[in-house]
């Protein structure tokens, strides 16, 4: 089961690519599970992922909780908190 993650802003820059495909470790995987397991990747990720409560998902470019399930062959987008000016 793979997906297509993109990373934004400080997340993008902490992990050093904009973009990757990684299989699931399982099936039955929510936002929250992924974002846990990509922590797990190495220093990079460890580091884009620390505080992981505030990092915004969208699937297929909709927004979703940690609670959503990710399904093969989905888009994964993670990003920051949006700030407006």
């Amino acid at each position: 089961m793979s997906i297509k993650l993109i990373y934004f802003a400080w997340v993008r820059e902490k992990i050093g690519k904009g973009e990757e495909v990684i299989e699931l470790p399982s099936p039955q995987m929510t936002v929250g599970g992924l974002i846990t397991h990509l922590k797990n990747r190495g220093d990079e990720y460890a580091a884009a992922f620390e505080h992981e409560n505030i990092i915004r998902a969208a699937i297929n470019q909709e927004h979703v909780d940690h609670n959503e399930l990710v399904g093969d062959g989905n888009e994964v987008a993670l990003f920051p908190p949006m700030t407006g000016g």
